[in-house]
């Protein structure tokens, strides 16, 4: 698990610390980690040309004395001062170390960073708000152009990139592209949250000791082990009964197919029995895919939820509709005392008619993307995905719901307090229609198994993008030879997506 900190809790303990601590030494145990880091990325580190990108604060303090460290070994460093200011002694260190110290407008400068291996951006801490303004953008902009084509330095972000909003993960402006960021004490939520993670490229996590001075976290990211130790397990008395009964709304006349694409996710997501209310071209396709499941062909008064049989929760939305009927639907799911996720058009509706949720006392998931929360929200669509964290937050509090936001990174927002969940399993070839509809009767079916709202929307999540890479890699599981898949490859990934994770918690590991 990956437990991040706001910057108020990463200053308040690195205050407590340093006072028990002789001066520097915070910062002299990040230069050891992130020159240790930096040394592995080259293959000798005598020789190596590097450029320190280094700002006014304290992570250009970190930079310097890293090249300091790399410059002892034989590497030539050169340090560009992003302003008429640096860090004194760590400039002073790497002068010392046989380094050079020039300034941003060396007009030597863009040869230096295009022959360069390493390229350490030191500009701003995560104390840095908005985008990169000049000079420092302009020397985000050479690194960035150095990179292009894939033969230039290799771009290392001092404990997050320069522009990315270290509680947010907003990016609004010039950005560093790091290709791999070190971190310290703890993570930030803005290397787990899209825009902001996307910037930073594989993160390393360096201890420094504010471990016992730091709160409890407001961002996590699950694991292998965490989803594992959630995933519900039968035993040798369980029945179809026990195993939790999933009750799904979905399908209709005109969508056919997401009703079995939900049905499938929840049958492979360990439901126990379906059963599912649809209309009657759905149900011909459920039970051509999935005979197993007990279905009732909805009509059109919206009535037919009652009849469905006992169930432990309810999945309602993918591909039902969104007129009377199938609001009568709906209505009928949210009046029950048993835990709901909505999803598709349900979300629509709710849109319509956010009195629906009102009243109610079991858990509610709602499981929309950027457009249908800002339509839950009456937010700006271009907002939502720009500030994630802060919309899912906002409409979990608004809907008293837990909200999983979809999207490249997703984001889980509790109905209560609690920290925000990310996870960022997954790849783009997941972005293709239908795979939410797995995505909801996996969750569904969890759901039905007895977890929280909280715990089955990580699980579910992390266990899609875990299938969607098993489904894009093949049988050899080679990322870089990933194909297009369709939804219902995801469906049939989910199983082994499921061992992978629990092999990965017995042997320690991640899963693949």
């Amino acid at each position: 698990m990956r437990n991040a900190h706001s910057v108020a809790a990463v200053r308040a303990a690195e205050r407590e610390l340093m006072a028990r601590l002789p001066p520097g030494t915070l910062m002299q145990r990040a230069a050891v980690g992130l020159a240790a880091v930096c040394a592995g990325l080259v293959p000798r580190v005598y020789g190596a040309r590097v450029v320190v990108l280094a700002g006014s604060g304290d992570n250009g303090g970190d930079a310097l004395y890293a090249g300091a460290r790399l410059a002892r070994r034989g590497a030539r460093v050169v340090a560009a001062a992003a302003s008429g200011r640096v860090h004194e002694e760590g400039a002073a260190a790497l002068t010392a170390a046989g380094g050079r110290v020039t300034g941003a407008g060396d007009p030597g400068l863009p040869v230096l960073i295009q022959d360069a291996d390493l390229v350490l951006d030191g500009l701003l801490g995560i104390g840095g708000r908005g985008g990169l303004r000049e000079p420092m953008a302009a020397l985000a902009a050479l690194a960035d152009d150095a990179r292009a084509g894939g033969r230039g330095p290799a771009v290392i972000a001092v404990d997050l990139p320069s522009g990315v909003d270290a509680d947010t993960g907003e990016v609004a402006g010039a950005v560093v592209r790091a290709d791999v960021t070190v971190t310290f004490g703890t993570w930030k939520p803005g290397l787990l949250i899209d825009p902001g993670a996307g910037f930073a490229g594989p993160a390393e996590l360096i201890d420094i000791g504010l471990g016992p001075y730091l709160p409890p976290p407001s961002v996590t990211a699950c694991g292998a082990a965490d989803v594992a130790g959630l995933l519900p397990r039968p035993g040798r008395e369980s029945d179809k009964y026990r195993r939790g009964v999933l009750g799904i709304v979905a399908g209709s006349e005109r969508f056919t197919g997401a009703a079995a694409l939900a049905v499938g996710g929840a049958l492979r997501g360990g439901a126990g029995m379906i059963r599912l209310v649809s209309a009657e071209p759905a149900v011909a396709v459920v039970r051509q895919h999935w005979p197993e499941a007990l279905v009732t062909v909805a009509g059109a008064t919206g009535g037919e939820v009652a009849a469905a049989g006992r169930v432990q929760a309810w999945l309602a939305g993918p591909g039902m509709g969104t007129d009377e009927a199938a609001r009568e639907r709906l209505a009928a799911v949210l009046a029950t005392d048993l835990p709901v996720l909505v999803d598709a058009d349900g979300l629509t509706l709710l849109a319509r008619e956010p009195a629906l949720l009102t009243g109610r006392t079991a858990g509610t998931l709602l499981t929309p993307h950027a457009g249908e929360l800002a339509r839950l929200t009456g937010a700006d669509p271009a907002d939502v995905a720009a500030r994630r964290a802060e919309h899912a937050r906002a409409a979990a509090a608004q809907l008293r719901a837990c909200v999983l936001l979809k999207g490249s990174t997703t984001v889980i927002a509790p109905p209560g307090d609690g920290p925000l969940l990310v996870n960022a399993t997954g790849t783009g070839w997941l972005a293709t229609a239908g795979t939410g509809d797995v995505l909801a009767g996996l969750a569904g079916a969890l759901l039905a198994q007895g977890l929280t709202v909280t715990e089955a929307a990580a699980t579910a999540a992390y266990l899609h993008g875990i299938a969607g890479r098993y489904a894009a890699a093949g049988a050899g599981l080679r990322p870089d030879g990933e194909a297009p898949i369709g939804a219902a490859d995801v469906i049939g990934a989910l199983p082994a997506a499921i061992r992978g994770v629990s092999e990965a918690r017995s042997q320690g590991g991640p899963a693949r």
